[in-house]
C-alpha cells in the first residue's frame, strides 16, 4: 500500500516481531498484568459498596512496589541531596508525628488543628491507615511523612473530605513537588501514587458521573494553582501550625491559592451514595 492510501493516524506504526507468547513491551507498567487488570478497573468501573475507592488504592500499593527499582530511587535521593538543600535538611532533621486524634480536642474551632480534629470524628476517620515501621530508607520516610500529612494538606489546599475533594491534595502534588525535585525522574517516582490514584477520579466520573465533571475539573484546577504557587509544603513541619486560624495557617506554611469549596454533595453522589439536588440536576 503508497504512504499516500495509509489512515493518517497509521502512517509511521512500525509492526514488532517476537517470539514471545505473551504481552512484551518497552514499559515495565504495561508488562504488569496486575497493574493492566487494575487500571482497566478503576478506570471503566462504576461505584459500588462492594468495592470502595479507598480498596482500590490498597490494592494498587503492592502493586506498585512489586515495580519500583527501590536501590535507585534511594540513589536518586542520595544525589538529590547533594544539589537540593532544603531537601537534604528536610531528610536531616528526619522529623516524624507521633500526635492521635485525641491530641487535637483542645485546639480552638476554626484552628488547623481544630478542623482536623472536627474532620476525624465527625467522619470516624483514622489517622494512621497503615500499620507503623519506623523508616529505613528515604523513600520510606518520604512515603510516612506523605502520609501523615495528607489529611492536612486536604484542609490547607481547600479539598473537602469527600471524594471530588481527594482530587485537590493529589493535583497539589503533582504540580508542587516537580517544583522542590530538581531530577525529573525523582519527582515521577514521588508522584506515581497520586497520578494513578488521580485517574479513578477523573475518567469514571466522566464515564458515569458527567453531571460532576465541572466539580471534577474545578478540584483539580483548584489543586493546581496551589501547587503552582505554595511553597514545597510536603516537606513543611505542620506541627507548630496547628493552633492557628486556618488563613493564619496557610500562611506561615507558604500555602497559596486555596479556596475552599464544599464538594460534599458532589462527592455522596460519586460514591452512590445520594442523589444530587434538584439545584445540580441539568436543565
Amino acid at each position: 500500500m503508497a504512504m499516500t492510501e495509509l489512515p493518517y493516524l497509521m502512517r509511521g506504526v512500525m509492526p514488532v516481531g517476537t517470539d514471545s507468547s505473551v504481552l512484551v513491551s518497552s514499559s515495565k507498567y504495561l508488562n504488569n498484568p496486575r497493574l493492566r487488570e487494575w487500571l482497566a478497573m478503576i478506570c471503566l468501573r462504576k461505584n459500588g459498596a462492594d468495592i470502595p475507592p479507598q480498596a482500590e488504592m490498597y490494592e494498587f500499593l503492592p502493586i506498585l512496589d512489586s515495580l519500583r527499582d527501590f536501590d535507585a530511587v534511594e540513589e536518586m535521593f542520595t544525589q538529590e541531596r547533594k544539589v537540593n538543600p532544603q531537601l537534604d535538611a528536610w531528610f536531616e532533621e528526619g522529623f516524624i508525628s507521633s500526635y492521635k486524634i485525641e491530641d487535637f480536642k483542645d485546639y480552638a474551632p476554626g484552628s488547623l488543628g481544630g478542623i482536623f480534629y472536627a474532620q476525624m470524628t465527625s467522619g470516624n476517620y483514622e489517622i494512621q491507615i497503615t500499620p507503623w515501621t519506623q523508616p529505613q530508607t528515604q523513600l520510606q520516610f518520604y512515603n510516612l511523612r506523605s502520609g501523615q500529612t495528607h489529611d492536612f494538606e486536604h484542609i490547607l489546599c481547600g479539598g473537602g473530605f469527600n471524594f471530588m475533594g481527594e482530587l485537590v491534595p493529589y493535583w497539589y502534588r503533582l504540580t508542587n513537588v516537580p517544583r522542590f525535585i530538581k531530577n525529573p525522574e525523582l519527582a515521577a517516582e514521588l508522584n506515581l501514587i497520586q497520578l494513578f490514584g488521580s485517574l479513578r477520579y477523573t475518567v469514571r466520573t466522566m464515564l458515569h458521573y458527567p453531571h460532576v465533571w465541572p466539580t471534577c475539573v474545578n478540584a483539580i484546577q483548584r489543586g493546581m494553582r496551589v501547587g503552582q504557587e505554595s511553597d514545597a509544603l510536603f516537606m513543611k513541619k505542620l506541627e507548630p501550625a496547628f493552633h492557628l486560624p486556618l488563613e493564619e495557617a496557610r500562611a506561615a506554611l507558604g500555602v497559596r491559592g486555596a479556596v475552599d469549596v464544599n464538594t460534599d454533595r458532589e462527592g455522596a453522589y460519586w460514591a452512590g451514595r445520594a442523589p444530587l439536588e434538584p439545584a445540580l440536576e441539568p436543565a
